[in-house]
Order: structure tokens, then C-alpha cells, then sequence
């Protein structure tokens, strides 16, 4: 008698009960081969026209799909042989239970090559072990296929209306390519979307990322790098679009503060270079800074702006304006600062004015402002400070002493003149 794969024939009843396990198996191989038949992913991938990665493992799949329905057959030709040399005696005979244990338990299914000539015996257990280990690899692949077919293909079909109609209004707004840099990255976008759908369709396993360490048939995800940066593409374009048709909508507003700001600028530094003038004529100073003229470029910018505006070449408007307006206000600074640094020489000597003043008022009140010291120190220093062209050193000077002497007058009462001989105490 033929053993089993454990090394023994098996009773009647084990017979009995190892065909049903075996048709119970048949059924759920059946079941499972026939939806891999009817999936739907398996139907897309018959029909496709596919490429690269897709179409080599498609041609080994259909490869172990053809060889699955063979080792069903082979399975079901067994499993009908087992059945019917069982259901010859109800007592089944030594012999037929032999047989019956190489059938459903041991190495009695012959699987032959397609040739007819045979390749190798098997155990049931065997064969089943390989075809779902078959059945896993291609659904595994269906499976990916369908998910990316059902995930990506549609994105990028909502994203190219997307781009539709971000290009209407793009074109409206004066943003083509050529002629704005949005307009140009636009266009590849534009060229991108139709490229990943073409290579997405021919060859969607290229756009699988399997989880790792998953066993089950399935286990990953759509790989949407090259959508998401589209997408993320699409999103910087329109932001740049709204910004042109803003500049659309305000760009007078925007001219009016600008020739405004401009304006001020100018007549600052016109301000600036009459108080230059002023000051070389009150203060001897030879580091009183030069004070230019107004921009001619910025002006020529500007007019370059408001031609843009009658043009409506709103693309070119935008940047200029932007421009204009962070270079207009550094001119305004520059304006202010310009008249602060000329002025500041009779800002020095208004304050030294002011503390002469301050002292003598100290004086008069404690009595002290009529010493003839502080009289003299006092009438020096302001005719250094009240006379043209002044020089502030010296009247610098000149206060400094008066405030040591009001302070010496203060605190030790008169203060005494020179005597011929030497300087001030």
C-alpha cells in the first residue's frame, strides 16, 4: 500500500474526513480563481496597452494564472478520481484505501509539463501551498494596479481642470508664457499632468510603494510624489495670478502713493539742500555732506509704471510696482536723513545756545550772574554762538568754561579774575 506523507495508509474515516477537507479546498480555490478572473483590475490590465514595470511582471502573472487554472484542474481531476474510487464500496477494500491516502494524502497527483511529459508528483497539501502562493503574487499585483488605476488617474484628471481653468484666467490676466515666469511654469505643469496620466495608465505598478514587512496580498499605497508637486505648482501659480489681478484692481491707488512718497522725497531733499546752504553760511564747518538730487531712475521707473497700467500689461506692472514701492521708501529715508545730517550743525548749536541760557538762569537765581567772571565767560561764549559763520568747537568751548565757572561760583562763592600772570582756576 502507498503511504501518506506521514508514513501510513489511512482508515476508512480519515479517508472520509481528508475528502472533505480537500473539497472544501477545491471550493475555496475555485471561488478565488474565478474572482481573480472577474476582478476588475485583471480585466483593466488585459486590455491595457502597458509598459516598463507593469507590462514585464503582467507577462509573468498571465505566465501563473495559465499554470493556476492547470494545477486547479490537475487538482480537480484528483479529487474526482479520490471521490469516485470512494463511492465504488461503501467498505473500501485495502488497495483502495492505499490509493485513496496517495490521492488525498500523499504524493499520488502527477503534475504534467506542458509537453505531457511529467515533471513531478506532489501532495495535495503541496499543490495547494503553491497555487496560493501563485494566486497571492497576482493578486498582490492586481490588487496594486487597481488601486493605483482607481486613486491617481482621477486626481489627475480634477487637477487638469483645475489648470484649465487656472490657465483662462491666467491668459486673461496678461500671464502666458514667454512673457511672465508663471506663465512658463504654467505651460510644464501643463505638459507634466498629460505625461504622469499617459505613464500612469501604461504602467501604474511604477507609481506602487508596497508596505514593508506586510505579507497580505495589497499591502501599500499609490506612490503621489510627481501629483503632489504638481498640485503644489498649481498652488503657487494661482497665488501669483491673484496677485497680478490685484494689482489689476488697485494698481492707481498704488501709482497716486507712490508718485506720493517720491514727492516727498524730493522736496525733502530740496529742503535739505537749502538748509545746506544755510548752514555753510551760519556754521564754519567744512563736514557739512553733500546733498544730491531727486532719482531720476525711480521717476523713470514710475512713468514706466503708469505706461504699464494704460497697456494693461498687469503681469509686468506687478513686480515694478512691488519694486517701487520698497526702493521709493528707502529714497524717502534717505531723503530724511540726508536733511537731518546738513541740519545737524545748528542743531548743535541751538542746544549749546540753550545750556548757555540754562546756566545763567542757574546763576541769576542763587545771585551769582552778575560776577564779573561768569559776565565776561557768558558775553564770550555768546557772541562766538550768536555770531555767522559760528564755530561750534570754539563756542563749544567757550560754554563749557562758563559752566565750570558757574559751578566754582556756586560752591566757593565770587569767582576771582586771572591774575596777569596765568589761566583760569
Amino acid at each position: 500500500m502507498a503511504p501518506d506523507a506521514g508514513g501510513r495508509v489511512l482508515s476508512r474515516d480519515e479517508v472520509d474526513r481528508a475528502l472533505a477537507r480537500r473539497g472544501a479546498e477545491h471550493e475555496a480555490i475555485e471561488s478565488s480563481l474565478l474572482a481573480l478572473q472577474d476582478h476588475a483590475g485583471r480585466r483593466l490590465l488585459d486590455g491595457a496597452e502597458l509598459s516598463g514595470t507593469t507590462r514585464e511582471r503582467w507577462s509573468h502573472a498571465e505566465e501563473t494564472v495559465t499554470a493556476l487554472w492547470q494545477w486547479f484542474d490537475t487538482a480537480s481531476a484528483a479529487l474526482t478520481a479520490a471521490r469516485r474510487l470512494r463511492a465504488r464500496r461503501r467498505h473500501p477494500s485495502s488497495d483502495d484505501l492505499a490509493e485513496l491516502t496517495a490521492l488525498v494524502s500523499g504524493d499520488g497527483i502527477v503534475l504534467a509539463g506542458t509537453d505531457g511529459r511529467l515533471v513531478e508528483r506532489v501532495t495535495w497539501a503541496d499543490l495547494v501551498e503553491r497555487m496560493n502562493a501563485g494566486y497571492a503574487r497576482v493578486l498582490d499585483m492586481v490588487i496594486a494596479a487597481d488601486a493605483v488605476w482607481s486613486a491617481l488617474p482621477a486626481r489627475i484628471d480634477f487637477l487638469a481642470a483645475e489648470q484649465h481653468r487656472l490657465r483662462d484666467l491666467a491668459h486673461a490676466a496678461g500671464v502666458r508664457p514667454g512673457t511672465h515666469p508663471a506663465g512658463d511654469e504654467l505651460a510644464r505643469v501643463t505638459e507634466e499632468l498629460t505625461a504622469l496620466r499617459a505613464e500612469v495608465i501604461a504602467d501604474p505598478l511604477a507609481f506602487w510603494r508596497p508596505t514593508g514587512g506586510s505579507s497580505a496580498p495589497g499591502g501599500g499605497r499609490p506612490d503621489t510624489a510627481r501629483y503632489d508637486r504638481a498640485a503644489r505648482a498649481l498652488d503657487d501659480i494661482r497665488r501669483e495670478v491673484e496677485a497680478v489681478i490685484d494689482v489689476r484692481k488697485d494698481a492707481e491707488a498704488r501709482l497716486v502713493r507712490l508718485r506720493d512718497v517720491l514727492s516727498r522725497a524730493d522736496r525733502t531733499l530740496a529742503e535739505a539742500r537749502t538748509a545746506r546752504g544755510e548752514v555753510l553760511a551760519k556754521i564754519a564747518a567744512s563736514e557739512v555732506p553733500a546733498v544730491s538730487g531727486p532719482s531720476t531712475v525711480l521717476h523713470e521707473r514710475l512713468a514706466l509704471a503708469a505706461d504699464y497700467r494704460r497697456r494693461a500689461l498687469w503681469h509686468r506692472l506687478s513686480p515694478l510696482l512691488e519694486d517701487l514701492e520698497v526702493r521709493a521708501e528707502d529714497e524717502l529715508q534717505r531723503a530724511r536723513a540726508s536733511l537731518s545730517a546738513v541740519t545737524e550743525p545748528l542743531a548743535v548749536r541751538a542746544e549749546l545756545r540753550g545750556r548757555l541760557d540754562a546756566y545763567k538762569a542757574k546763576a541769576a537765581r542763587y545771585g551769582k550772574a552778575e560776577e564779573p567772571m561768569l559776565v565776561e565767560r557768558y558775553d564770550v561764549a555768546r557772541r562766538m554762538l550768536w555770531s555767522a559763520p559760528c564755530d561750534l568747537r570754539a563756542a563749544e568751548n567757550a560754554v563749557l568754561r562758563y559752566q565750570r565757572a558757574t559751578a566754582e561760583a556756586l560752591v566757593s562763592g565770587p569767582v576771582r579774575a586771572p591774575d596777569a600772570g596765568g589761566g583760569d582756576r
